[in-house]
This record gives C-alpha cells, structure tokens and sequence, in this order.
C-alpha cells in the first residue's frame, strides 16, 4: 500500500535572467532544466549544485519559447527574432539557426520522435520542419491573427494551436487540414496541449480561466475559474490526474482531474509567472516568472507514478455532492483512486541555511480549506555569474478541500440541481447547435468549390 502524498515542496530556485522568464522545459534525465527570456538569451541550468549553467547568446530579440528534444541532446529556441535555434546544451553552445517565419516566432515543439519541430508565429502560420537540416515540409494557414501555441499530440498524428482570434483549431498531420475549431468567446488561449492520453486538450485562457475539451466529442469537459489573473501556461502531469497552470495572479494553482477540483495554490513569485512545466516522470515541475527566477518543485505524487494514464470521460453530476469544488463544469474524469492530502507538511532538507516559512492561510465559506505551515531551505543558486541572489519571495503551499456535506441547506441543495439541470439541457442545445453550424459550413464549403468549378469551366470554354 503506497503513503499518501505530502504537499509540493521548492527544491530549488536559480537568479540569472536580467528580464521575465518566459519558458521552461526540463531534460529527460531531469539534469538539466533549459530557459528562455525576454533579456534574449537561453539557459541551461544544471541540477547538480556545484555546476554552473550556461548561457547562450545567439538571438537578437527576446525568446518566447524553448524545449528539449525527447532524447535531451537538443534545445531548440523560438524567439521575437523570426527565427528558430538548435542549441546542443553543452559549454561550447553550438548551435543552428533558421530563419523560421516572418513575424515573432511564439511557439517550437518537438514530435515525440523527435525528428520533426512545430512552429507558431505572429505571422499567422504554423510550419512544420525536419530536426535533421531543418527543412520545411508544409505550413498550416488558416488562423485570421497571431498564432500564441501550436503541439503535437502525443502519437504525432495531430497538431493544436491557439491564436488571438480567439480559436483553437486541431490539424491532421497527415492530410494537413483542420478537422474541428474550438471558440473561445471571452478571451483567447495563451497556451494549449494535449492530454497524455491523447484524447484531450487543455487551454490557458486570457480570460483567467482554464478549459479542458474532448477532441472526439468536441465537448468541453471542464471549465477552471480558479484564477484572478491571465493564465499564461500549463502542464500535465505525465500520469494525466494533474494539471498545473501559471497566472499574473502570482500564483501556480493544482489541479486534480478526477475530481474536478483544486488541490493547491502554490506562492512563490513575485509578479506574474509565466510559464510552468512538469518533468517527463512528473516527479518535478519548473516554473519562471517576471521576477526573473526559475524555481524547481517537488511535485511528491508518488502515488501516482507508474500509475495508468487516466482517459477522460464526459460525465455529467446529477447532485451537489458531486460538483467540482473549484471549477464551474459539471463533467468529470472516469473513476481513479482519489488524492488523499496530509494534514501535516514535513520539512524538506536542502544544502544551505537559508530559511524560508511558508505563511499558514484559512479562508471561511462554503469551502473549507485546510491551513499548512511549510519550511523551505533554498539551495545557493546558480547563476552564469558568481553573484548569488536570495529568493524575493517566501513560497506558501495553500491546500484545497471540500467542506462536509452536512455544511450546506437542503434548500440551498435542491436549488443547485435544479440549475445543474438546467445547465445540462442548455449544453445538449449548444452541441446541437454546434453540430447544426458544421453541417452549414461544410455545405457553404461545398457550394464555394462548385462554384469556382463552374467558373472555371466557363473560363475555359470562353478561351477555347
């Protein structure tokens, strides 16, 4: 019988940057943790404490955007320049350019076998591109604005993006054509990715919400409003029952799958953080934030680890008991075994002495939720400099939990699933609807094709 989890603690957080972090991906092997930022410049900062890290200047305007290869021997970069870099993260940073697009390049994503790259750019475009030489096999053109995040899917099959037109289309690879446009009304998806399932996406939207959609039903599965601010980024868990997302609220935010609820609020940055990763086993996350720190967490789902990917399932809550506590939508995960979350958060043991106490928070209301006290001991940061900085903040874990059933009214019960109800006929009639609109549009499609047919052939009638 495995332990339960104990809370997400900092391992680590390493002072370099000279402008906001921007993104963050960590190696396979979780020696290495690879950065972009707004000063221009990329980062590769070693775990191992007496290491130091690499910077590698070669971008003439701000990075948007890194990744590591599947294998962890490449590191390539997106930048504001137009193009995109192949950096081997070594002390000699070799590296590859290409001009990539001809707008800021937002986004670069390698296939799971990693012999192709995504790219996105303000241009409107998202290209496809060999690793080996770095040749372009074909661009994806139907976005009307910038185009903030594109990804593949974990079989490669298919490509998301995200734009500021306020859409999220999904590609077939193969045949190159968009296959469905999810719309985001409010706002637009700074970021988007799949499920490790496969069968999911998830978008951070800049209306502070987080949305999760089936790809095969086209329905929206779970809808977050846990955020007072932009969210910026997001990761799941490689196991599939988490996700974390990054705010300008200052805060990361946990958030159980299954359940449908918030696990954690995680302090720790100063300002808006803009990006966050979990590692390939889930182990660890990063995140990077404009007060130009990287920090490294210890995610302590051990639980979860080798564990079977959780697939996603529509469902739909018929009783108050069953509402996700923190998100809006009524729909849930298939069954898994439930976290359960310690009362109690033990130190954890670090180099030096610097101490560091996360602050206990209790809020009343219809939601109870649990107060913890955590001490952190920061490591002596890394830096491409011998100028070492204490972190700004001291990083809190606040945890989540429902309150007992017995807190809320009958009445007041009676009266939530009358509107879950309610809710429910009006998502059936909105995917009527929806489903109504395709069919328009595949017909409007089919009469502009006839149509040119017949301008054609008439063309060629009159030359003839």
């Amino acid at each position: 019988m495995t332990s339960a989890p104990s809370d997400p603690t900092l391992e680590r957080h390493f002072k370099g940057h000279r402008e906001t972090v921007t993104s963050v991906d960590l190696s396979c092997n979780m020696k290495q943790i690879a950065t972009g930022s707004m000063d221009s410049s990329v980062m590769i900062w070693n775990m191992k404490p007496q290491m130091r890290a690499y910077r590698f200047d070669g971008h003439k305007d701000a990075v948007i955007s890194v990744q590591f290869s599947p294998s962890g021997h490449l590191v390539a970069s997106a930048s504001r320049d137009k193009t995109v870099r192949l950096w081997v993260p070594s002390m000699k940073a070799e590296s590859t350019a290409f001009r990539a697009h001809t707008g800021t390049v937002r986004s670069v994503n390698f296939s799971g076998d990693g012999q192709t790259l995504v790219t996105a750019s303000d241009d409107k475009t998202i290209k496809v591109w060999t690793v080996h030489r770095q040749k372009f096999l074909f661009s994806l053109n139907q976005h009307i604005n910038w185009v903030r995040c594109a990804k593949f899917s974990p079989d490669d099959r298919l490509i998301v993006s995200s734009s500021d037109d306020k859409t999220i289309k999904l590609w077939d690879k193969n045949s190159r054509e968009c296959i469905h446009t999810f719309y985001e009304h409010a706002g637009y998806a700074n970021y988007v990715d799949f499920h490790p399932s496969g069968t999911c996406i998830a978008a951070a939207s800049t209306d502070n919400s987080v949305k999760v959609w089936d790809i095969r039903s086209h329905k929206m599965l779970q809808h977050y409003q846990v955020h007072s601010g932009v969210v910026n980024s997001l990761s799941f868990h490689p196991a599939g029952n988490f996700l974390i997302t990054a705010s300008s609220d200052s805060t990361m935010k946990i958030l159980d799958l299954v359940e449908g609820k918030l696990l954690y609020t995680l302090h720790g940055h100063q300002g808006p953080v803009t990006c966050v990763a979990f590692s390939r086993t889930g182990e660890y996350f990063a995140s990077g934030g404009s007060d130009e720190q990287v920090m490294v967490w210890k995610s302590n789902f051990d639980y979860a680890e080798g564990s079977e990917r959780v697939r996603l399932q529509h469902k739909t809550t018929s009783s108050l008991q069953t509402l996700p506590a923190s998100s809006t939508a009524h729909p849930s995960f298939n069954s898994h075994p439930s976290a359960h979350r310690s009362q109690t958060s033990e130190p954890s043991e670090h180099f030096n002495g610097q101490d560091s106490h996360a602050q206990s928070s209790s809020h009343s209301g219809s939601h109870s939720r649990a107060t913890h006290s955590q001490t952190y001991r920061h490591l002596s940061t890394s830096t491409a400099s011998t100028h070492q900085t204490q972190t700004r903040a001291s990083p809190q874990v606040q945890t989540h939990s429902q309150a007992s059933d017995g807190g809320v009214p009958p009445g007041l019960t009676s009266t939530l699933e009358h509107i879950i109800g309610q809710l429910d006929i009006l998502t059936q009639t909105v995917s009527i609807l929806e489903q109504r609109l395709t069919l328009t549009e595949d017909k409007l499609k089919e009469c502009l094709e006839n149509q040119m047919e017949i301008g054609q052939h008439l063309q060629r009638r009159d030359e003839a």
